[in-house]
């Protein structure tokens, strides 16, 4: 399995009480193309925290492309998602002073992809993005919001991953902007043959995909019993 949760809590330090996530079981097979929605504040975030390694479970079993995340130490975790796992955030989380190609490179420089290679793979992707030469120069924080999108994109993908999770990619784009960016992200999913799981709350993204999942079908936290 790409993703398998197996008996997974989840609450944070400030109120140990209040479970964020309790997840039974749940698994994404590898290849499969998976849209999870629910509503703000409902654990969407939290949920691909635990699968990317930014957080660590209270209790259960988090395995990630065969590997145990909740028997890992931090910076294990750490060098496992630069080198396996791409994230597209909702804030796109660029360093607004640096331009397309040296974000891209900071990505690639913690995975310790070799140097050519990159600058190779940039240039491809950054084309295939539609991010014209003069534009890949220019801090990001010039660039228009389709532009930064995806550019994130491609720092998502610089290191070839094999799970990419995306958390409420396309929420700041119009509904043009969001098709398109739709559309290239999933031939972009199926050209590298990459796991894809996606979060939103925007159920008018889901006509994108074959597997469908409420998180409140997921997880157990928070049901009235």
């Amino acid at each position: 399995m790409a993703i398998h949760l197996q008996n997974v809590s989840f609450a944070y330090p400030q109120a140990p009480q209040k479970k964020v996530l309790d997840i039974p079981h749940w698994s994404v097979a590898p290849g499969e193309q998976v849209f999870v929605h629910g509503p703000s504040g409902g654990g969407k975030s939290t949920l691909l925290n635990l699968l990317s390694g930014i957080l660590q479970t209270d209790h259960g079993e988090v395995s990630v492309l065969g590997e145990r995340l909740d028997q890992m130490s931090n910076r294990r975790r750490d060098r496992f998602r630069a080198n396996h796992i791409g994230c597209v955030f909702q804030q796109f989380n660029l360093i607004p002073y640096l331009d397309a190609i040296d974000n891209i490179r900071l990505a690639a420089h913690f995975a310790a992809s070799k140097q050519a290679a990159v600058e190779h793979q940039t240039d491809e992707l950054l084309s295939a993005l539609g991010i014209a030469p003069p534009e890949r120069h220019k801090p990001t924080a010039q660039l228009s919001i389709g532009q930064q999108q995806r550019v994130a994109i491609a720092r998502a993908l610089i290191n070839k991953p094999q799970l990419l999770i995306a958390d409420e990619p396309s929420s700041s784009l119009d509904q043009e902007n969001r098709d398109s960016f739709m559309a290239l992200l999933m031939s972009l999913v199926k050209e590298h043959q990459i796991t894809l799981l996606f979060v939103s709350h925007d159920l008018a993204l889901s006509q994108h995909f074959r597997r469908i999942e409420a998180l409140s079908d997921i997880n157990t936290a928070g049901r009235m019993h």
